[in-house]
């Protein structure tokens, strides 16, 4: 690595449920520059890879890699990292999906915030303890390096009550039962690159796994489909979405369901595989769409008509519709479903197939580790002073 390029390095760790994706940046011409980026996948399964890439996208290391946890996938990132001369890190931001109601900006990590993490494990069981066992773990790692918190719920603090509450007791609301949002770091991105051309009204459609839509209102996050945790809104390739509560009642009393039961019912054999026999990967069901199977169909088209009626639900919101962005690897990379989603939608100015300048309907790639990245060094420069 060229001396130039060991001044402040800010790694960005992005974890998810079975993979760790990172990059390392510098800062070049005021915004960051990857210098590698890479992800270990599959962890905890014996079929993992780890794949790390330079600046101009050529691979320095491809190969099967099985990692028991996300802690063991980073240490093996940071030695790769290190073999290529990397050996001063100077900030790490970690992408935090759910910080509770007390966290719900971007900021340094001290052990008050870890303290407070933990506290809030009951809003996101899932997500909480992976992100504070890695944190830990970095700490451990990078004992020199300033740790960051960057949450998924920050960007959405803008909303208003009306959009944030549930029709609950006030007590639980202010116990923190209420709508809180999630992708914000993917819908910062977005915004970081549109700036001056972003019109007033927009909703953004996050479509991947977990998949989310939010309403933008002069960029401001005025509603989201995701509500107390990832598992509302619309289905998702495990995930339940929108639920009617009196099924988690039924499901109680007649099948004997604990909190746990429900929990892997809602998050882990729900959504698309549930509705397709097992099948969850969109790529997987269109194929088998195409070849007559009406499972497959049935799992596509609930997912395009709910996305259609939140899109829907926020042109009403925002009185009207100026631009509507996909993004995420379904969002981005099917043509088809955004096609379905956005057939009936021609009385909002949107058509299936929309392309060229002027089209109200556009993709964008998210880059969750970079917006990590920016807000890292931010917050590294402000400590400083």
């Amino acid at each position: 690595m060229r001396a130039e390029e060991r001044g402040k390095l800010v790694l960005a760790v992005n974890s998810g449920s079975s993979s760790l994706k990172f990059g390392l940046f510098i800062e070049k011409n005021g915004d960051e520059a990857a210098l590698f980026s890479g992800e270990a996948s599959g962890i905890g399964r014996p079929d993992g890879k780890l794949k790390i890439v330079d600046a101009a996208g050529g691979a320095v290391f491809s190969d099967g890699h099985s990692s028991g946890t996300q802690a063991e996938a980073l240490e093996s990132i940071l030695g790769q990292l290190r073999s290529h001369g990397v050996d001063a890190i100077a900030a790490v931001g970690h992408r935090v999906v759910h910080g509770g109601p007390h966290l719900r900006q971007h900021q340094r990590i001290t052990d008050d915030v870890l303290v407070t993490l933990k506290a809030a494990v009951h809003f996101a069981p899932l997500h909480i303890p992976a992100s504070v066992a890695l944190i830990e773990k970095c700490r451990q790692l990078l004992p020199h390096a300033e740790q960051f918190a960057c949450f998924d719920t920050a960007f959405h603090a803008t909303m208003p009550e009306t959009s944030a509450r549930y029709a609950l007791p006030e007590e639980l609301y202010d116990k923190g039962v209420q709508r809180y949002g999630f992708h914000g770091l993917s819908y910062e991105s977005i915004l970081h690159r549109m700036r001056s051309t972003l019109p007033l009204r927009v909703v953004c459609a996050h479509l991947g796994s977990g998949a989310s839509l939010v309403a933008l209102r002069d960029g401001r996050s005025v509603d989201t489909s995701m509500g107390l945790t990832p598992t509302g809104g619309i289905p998702m390739a495990t995930r339940v979405g929108d639920l009617d509560p009196g099924v988690l009642l039924f499901l109680m009393r007649t099948e004997g369901m604990d909190a746990n039961a429900l929990e892997a019912t809602v998050n882990h054999r729900s959504g698309l595989g549930a509705l397709s026999g097992g099948e969850n990967d969109m790529q997987k069901l269109q194929s088998a769409m195409q070849n007559g199977d009406q499972r497959a169909a049935l799992a596509i088209h609930i997912f395009a008509g709910a996305v259609r009626k939140f899109i829907g639900a926020y042109a009403a919101e925002l009185g009207g519709l100026d631009m509507l962005i996909f993004t995420g690897g379904i969002g981005e990379h099917s043509e088809f479903v955004r096609n379905l989603i956005c057939e009936g939608l021609e009385f909002l100015g949107i058509a299936p197939g929309q392309k060229g300048a002027t089209s109200r309907v556009i993709t964008m790639t998210s880059e969750e580790e970079v917006q990590i990245a920016r807000h890292a060094r931010r917050l590294m420069a402000d400590s400083k002073n």
